[in-house]
């Protein structure tokens, strides 16, 4: 388990930037083992992840912000943040920031199912 606390949503033009970051504490197993993610659920859309960042590999993007989006991490894993270039009205959503732990490398994939959760932090972008 590991908690997860997200910052610097906020509103925007359409083809702007933002930057959201998460701070994760709390670790209760290997920081490596621990698949991060950042998903977005939009008023009356189901939820979606649009990124991932495994302990090892690299990262994955959703279609739909893929060359736009960017996922990193310290190398501590004590944050986790997403780069959102060229926002696009279908943006706007509450992203939250989320983790799961896959020992031994397990999947960690855009269909992984986290079980920790930050509070959200909303993303409007505007025209």
């Amino acid at each position: 388990q590991v908690q997860l606390v997200e910052s610097g949503g906020g509103s925007v033009q359409a083809g702007g930037s933002l930057r959201l970051s998460c701070a994760a504490s709390g670790y209760t197993g290997a920081r490596n083992w621990y698949c991060f993610g950042w998903v977005r659920q939009a008023p009356g859309k189901e939820r979606e992840t649009v990124a991932v960042m495994p302990g090892v590999g690299y990262p994955m993007y959703d279609d739909s912000v893929e060359g736009r989006f960017a996922i990193s991490q310290d190398n501590d894993r004590n944050a986790l943040w997403l780069e959102m270039n060229l926002l696009k009205l279908d943006d706007t959503a509450m992203y939250y920031c989320a983790a799961r732990y896959v020992p031994y490398s397990g999947y960690c994939g855009l269909k992984i199912a986290f079980t920790d959760w930050g509070r959200g932090t909303q993303v409007t972008v505007s025209s």
